[in-house]
């Protein structure tokens, strides 16, 4: 019984000293979840602290020029395979602590990339011992046997690791449904991966034509706002970002130089 009782204290000791080791990768920082997307452009630090934005992505391992308001923390990305490599990955270990992988890769226009593929690489994305998005899928996250579900059931049996799910949604219903059906499609990646969600690029724009088509101004203004406070009530959504901070990168963009536009004062109010 002695020996018994020894082996327990042991094991009780281990368990306390190991509870007070913080894993590198389960804390997210304490920062807003509202953020966006930025490319450079003259006007973009005052932009990104207009808006309120607690974080932002290049959709780069670096910051591409940026100089953002201490408020707005970097998280980089790794974009596609061309991108993993030593120098891209030391640079974002160098200038984050949360790290973005493959911009969706179920796409030719974008990373373009094989399940197999993604998988090969991901030791790489993992060994920097960063906390890892799974890829950003362009469309299907919640679907069965679609390019996320397959990456996801080929991580699980290998035994790599996924610490969140980024997603990107575009919206061609332009009423106040929009709402819904964003939260609907999160809720059902929710509820089939079980990981935080961040909603990395999202907007109203109507895709299921040759020629995108794009809502009134007030219809998107109406959307960005609403939208925003339904995220910002969603427990398992960390951080979301809208498409995107400027104008000149695309016309769903939030300020004109640092001047926000009827979407930006919306977005901006939230959160």
């Amino acid at each position: 019984m002695r020996f018994a009782h020894r082996l327990l204290l042991m094991a009780l000791a281990l368990l306390t000293a190991l509870s007070l080791v913080p894993s590198p990768v389960s804390a997210l920082p304490a920062v807003k979840k509202k953020g966006v997307s930025a490319a450079n452009f003259s006007g973009v630090t005052a932009a990104l602290s207009d808006v309120g934005a607690g974080w932002y992505y290049t959709w780069a391992s670096d910051k591409q020029g940026i100089n953002a308001p201490s408020s707005a923390e970097f998280v980089p990305m790794i974009w596609g395979s061309g991108s993993v490599n030593q120098t891209q990955l030391n640079q974002a270990k160098s200038l984050g602590t949360t790290l973005l992988a493959f911009n969706e890769p179920d796409m030719g226009g974008q990373a373009n990339m094989s399940v197999d593929q993604a998988l090969q690489l991901w030791p790489q994305l993992q060994g920097t011992g960063m906390r890892l998005s799974a890829p950003a899928v362009a469309f299907g996250g919640d679907t069965a046997g679609g390019w996320l579900d397959r990456f996801m059931s080929g991580a699980a049996s290998r035994g790599y690791r996924v610490d969140f799910i980024p997603l990107h949604w575009y919206g061609g219903d332009f009423s106040a449904a929009a709402v819904g059906q964003l939260q609907g499609y999160l809720q059902n990646v929710y509820n089939r991966y079980h990981k935080p969600i961040w909603l990395t690029e999202y907007a109203l724009i109507d895709f299921s034509t040759s020629t995108p088509r794009y809502p009134s101004s007030d219809q998107q203004a109406a959307f960005a706002k609403n939208s925003a406070l339904m995220l910002q009530g969603l427990s398992f959504v960390e951080r979301y970002s809208w498409f995107t901070l400027s104008t000149s990168t695309h016309r769903t963009g939030l300020y004109t130089g640092s001047t926000a536009n009827a979407t930006g004062v919306a977005y901006r109010s939230v959160g």
